[in-house]
C-alpha cells in the first residue's frame, strides 16, 4: 500500500464529524451546475423528439421559433395537472402516515454518531392501495386511466417544478433548524447534494419516501396509462407494450416488497438529500424509465413470438438475478448489525435464494470491523446487480425496434453512470480498506460479468 493510500486509509478511521465541511473543486461547482441544466433539458428534448419528430433524433436551435412555440403550446402546466399532481403527492404522503408497514432499524449514520434511524417500510400497502385508488377512479369515471397519457405533456413540467420547489424547501429549512452538515460553502454544489441527510416531517422520511414511493409507483402509472391509451386508439395492448407493463410492474413491485432493504443502500444511510435525488426521484427516473412506453405508444410495432418470447425470458431470469443479489447484499448488512427480519408470506413474489444464511456465509472481515460479502450470488462479480440493470435498459430499447437511437438513450446513459459509480466505488473503498480491498478483489476479480470482466 502506498504511503498516500495509508494516510487515507488512518483518515476514514478517524470518528466522523457531522459538522464537518467537505472540501469541493470549483470543476465540481460547474459538473453539478451543468447536470442540473442537462437534466432539465433532456425531459423536454425526448418527449419534445417523440410528439413533433416520432422518437427521431433532432437539433433543438434549429428552427428554435417552431420548438419553443411547441414547448409554449403543450407544456405549460395547467390548474388540472397540478391539481391531480397534488393530490396524488398528497394521497402517497397519508398513506405512509397511516398504512401498517414493517418497522425496521437503518444502518447506523457516521455523520449522525453511528444514530439508526426507524424506518415503517409500508410502501408495499402503498402500493396496492395506489392501484386500488386509481381503479376506483376510472370505475366512478372521476379520472380515466388515459389521463396521464392525455396530459402527460404539461404534466412533465409540473412534475419538474414540484421537485424544483421541494429541493428548495429541503435546503432551506436546514439551515433554521440547525441540521446542516457535511457543507462545502458553494451554495450551487450544497444546493445539488443537500443540507442535509434525512429531512423528515414527523415520522414521514422525505427521502425515503420519494425514493421508493413517488419514484415507482408514478413510473409504472405511467406506463400502465401509455397501454390504456393505446387500447383506447388501437383496440388492442400490443406484444411491446404488454412487455413495458411487465417489466415496470415488476421493477416497481420489487422496491416495495423489499422497501426495508433500501434503508441500508448509501443513498439513504450516507447520501444528503439535495436537488440530484429530489429531482430525479419525482420527475427524472419516472419520465426518463417511461418515455420508452410512450415512444410504442406513439410508433406501435409488430413484435414476432419468437423474439417477444426471447425478451420476455431474458427478463424474467434477469429479474431473477437482480431481485436476489440485491437481497443477499442487504440482507447480509442488516444481519451483521442483528437487525433483519423476515417479511409476511403476504409480501411476494418471494424468490429463493433471497438471502445467504450468515452463521455459514463466507466474508472478509475488514480492520474496520465490518464484513464484505464473498457467498452467494457476490462471488461470482461484484457488482452483478448492475449488469441486470444495464440488460434491463436495454429490453426496453428492444422492445421499441431499431427505427431511432433514442429507445436507446436511457441505456447508453445509464450504462455509462453505472461504470463511473463502480470506478468511484473501487477507488472510495480501495482508500477506505486498503489491503483488505486487495484480498477481497482477488477474492471476486470479476466486477459485472463472471469470468469475462
Amino acid at each position: 500500500m502506498t504511503k498516500d493510500t495509508k494516510e487515507r486509509v488512518q483518515e476514514e478511521r478517524k470518528p466522523v464529524d457531522p459538522d464537518a465541511d467537505e472540501h469541493i473543486s470549483f470543476g465540481h461547482v460547474v459538473a453539478a451546475l451543468a447536470t442540473m441544466l442537462f437534466s432539465h433539458f433532456i425531459l423536454y428534448y425526448l418527449f419534445m423528439s417523440l410528439y413533433m419528430y416520432d422518437g427521431a433524433l433532432f437539433v433543438p436551435w434549429y428552427d428554435i421559433n417552431k420548438h419553443w412555440k411547441f414547448a409554449e403550446e403543450n407544456f405549460v402546466p395547467t390548474k388540472e395537472t397540478w391539481t391531480v399532481y397534488l393530490a396524488y403527492i398528497l394521497m402517497e404522503a397519508v398513506f405512509a402516515y397511516i398504512l401498517p408497514g414493517f418497522i425496521v432499524k437503518g444502518l447506523p449514520i457516521p455523520s449522525n454518531g453511528g444514530k439508526q434511524l426507524t424506518y415503517n417500510c409500508n410502501g408495499f400497502a402503498s402500493w396496492w392501495c395506489t392501484k386500488a385508488v386509481v381503479i376506483a377512479l376510472h370505475y366512478f369515471e372521476i379520472l380515466p386511466f388515459t389521463w396521464i397519457a392525455a396530459n402527460i405533456m404539461p404534466l412533465i413540467t409540473t412534475m419538474i417544478v414540484f421537485s424544483d420547489i421541494l429541493s428548495i424547501f429541503v435546503y432551506v429549512v436546514p439551515f433554521f433548524i440547525g441540521t446542516t452538515m457535511r457543507m462545502t460553502g458553494s451554495h450551487i454544489y450544497d444546493f445539488f447534494m443537500g443540507s442535509s441527510l434525512n429531512p423528515r416531517l414527523g415520522s414521514l422520511d422525505i427521502k425515503m419516501w420519494a425514493e421508493t414511493r413517488v419514484s415507482w409507483i408514478t413510473l409504472f402509472l405511467l406506463t400502465f396509462s401509455a397501454a390504456m391509451e393505446q387500447y383506447r386508439q388501437l383496440g388492442t395492448v400490443t406484444p411491446p407494450m404488454i412487455f413495458m407493463c411487465a417489466t415496470h410492474w415488476l421493477y416497481s413491485n420489487a422496491c416495495h416488497k423489499g422497501e426495508e432493504m433500501i434503508t441500508t443502500t448509501w443513498d439513504i444511510f450516507h447520501e444528503k438529500y439535495g436537488w440530484m435525488l429530489c429531482y430525479w426521484n419525482l420527475a427524472g427516473v419516472p419520465l426518463m424509465y417511461c418515455w420508452n412506453s410512450f415512444y410504442i405508444l406513439k410508433n406501435p410495432h409488430a413484435v414476432g413470438p419468437v423474439w417477444i418470447g426471447v425478451m420476455f425470458t431474458t427478463l424474467l431470469v434477469t429479474y431473477y438475478f437482480w431481485d436476489t443479489t440485491n437481497s443477499q447484499k442487504n440482507a447480509f448488512r442488516m444481519m451483521e448489525r442483528g437487525t433483519y427480519k423476515e417479511r409476511s408470506a403476504l409480501i411476494c413474489p418471494k424468490m429463493p435464494y433471497k438471502y445467504v444464511k450468515f452463521e455459514t456465509a463466507k466474508y472478509i472481515k475488514t480492520k474496520h470491523g465490518n464484513k464484505i460479502l464473498i457467498d452467494g450470488w457476490y462471488k461470482y462479480a461484484r457488482k452483478l446487480h448492475y449488469t441486470c440493470d444495464i440488460i434491463f435498459a436495454l429490453l426496453w430499447g428492444l422492445a421499441c425496434g431499431y427505427d431511432h437511437y433514442l429507445p436507446y438513450w436511457y441505456c447508453t446513459f445509464f450504462t455509462g453512470m453505472i461504470i463511473h459509480r463502480a470506478v468511484r466505488d473501487n477507488e472510495k473503498c480501495a482508500a477506505k480498506y486498503g489491503k483488505d480491498w486487495d484480498d477481497y478483489k482477488k477474492a471476486v476479480p470479476y466486477v459485472f460479468i463472471p469470468w469475462i470482466i
